[in-house]
């Protein structure tokens, strides 16, 4: 039986060379923590965004999934990007 996909594969990366290796957001340098730190402290999206403007919705959603998926247990932690030679400076 597959398993379901969840957004929080595509969009939340763990990779020792971008910020020590903590969950950050696919193509940024912002950890899952800082935005859920965000937003226990204001829970307004568009604070959140005016604070990130590089964050999505799809963003957002996929930190809070993959926070729930922590709590729930579940082996969340995504593999590493395969450096196919991309330069991670921008990321």
């Amino acid at each position: 039986m597959s398993r379901k996909h969840r957004l929080y594969e595509d969009r939340i990366v763990v990779d020792p060379a971008i910020m020590v290796g903590k969950p950050v957001v696919r193509g940024t340098r912002i950890p899952v923590e800082l935005v859920l730190k965000h937003l226990s402290q204001n829970p307004d999206l568009s604070d959140l965004f005016a604070a990130f403007p590089r964050l999505t919705l799809d963003d957002v959603k996929a930190c809070l999934e993959y926070a729930q998926a922590v709590v729930e247990g579940e082996q969340v932690f995504p593999l590493p990007e395969e450096d196919s030679g991309r330069n991670h400076a921008h990321a």
